[in-house]
């Protein structure tokens, strides 16, 4: 692909990505609730969902995505429910000060799956990657090379923009000491999350 296109890829697909929706929701309220770091994995998962839709999309699996609309509808739930338990989790959450904290045994990958199925699942991912992508780029014409282009720039500009959502969290986190005012942030991610989990399962 020529410097022209990759460009104006990487533009709209930035745009795309810094747009507030469901996934940055649930990341921002992760973070404030439990940290930068201990957000990664979710973070991570998140990335890896967009790759696997830009992979089918790239290999013409369009159409056989559409046929299998029923799996992608429980993998849409199956995230919506681990949001709902995340969430549970922060409103329940002691009204302690923000402190270092090693991740329980196994959250890392659950987290990781989680951020997985919340993307297959999300519609606004759907939409750019069935409909918005093709007009960007022209699948058709796609080689191994445009490929390994495409998903070097998809990559990146999603990993940064989220740990940059991330990170602005945590450190709103970390200026927050009193009880009360954790209390009032463990409520508010919670309810954050459940948002989240609710406006994906509700749309179509």
């Amino acid at each position: 692909m020529d410097i022209s296109s990759l460009a104006l890829f990487a533009g709209v697909y930035f745009l795309a990505v810094a747009s507030p929706g469901p996934a940055i929701a649930a990341l921002v309220a992760r973070s404030l609730s439990s940290g930068f770091r201990r957000s990664l994995p979710f973070l991570a998962g998140i990335v890896m969902g967009d790759l696997v839709w830009f992979t089918l999309t790239a290999l013409g699996l369009s159409v056989l995505m559409q046929s299998f609309h029923g799996v992608f509808v429980a993998i849409k739930y199956a995230g919506c429910a681990y949001l709902l338990y995340l969430a549970w989790k922060a409103w329940t959450a002691p009204a302690e000060a923000p402190k270092p904290s090693a991740a329980a045994r196994g959250e890392g990958l659950r987290l990781f799956l989680g951020g997985i199925a919340l993307t297959l699942g999300n519609p606004k991912v759907m939409v750019f990657f069935l409909s918005i992508l093709p007009l960007v780029i022209d699948l058709n014409a796609m080689s191994t090379l445009a490929f390994v282009e495409v998903a070097a720039l998809i990559a990146p500009i999603i990993t940064g923009t989220l740990m940059a959502y991330a990170y602005a969290a945590d450190r709103a986190r970390r200026l927050v000491a009193s009880p009360r005012a954790m209390r009032w942030i463990n409520r508010t991610t919670g309810g954050v999350m459940a948002g989240a989990a609710a406006a994906i399962a509700t749309r179509s």
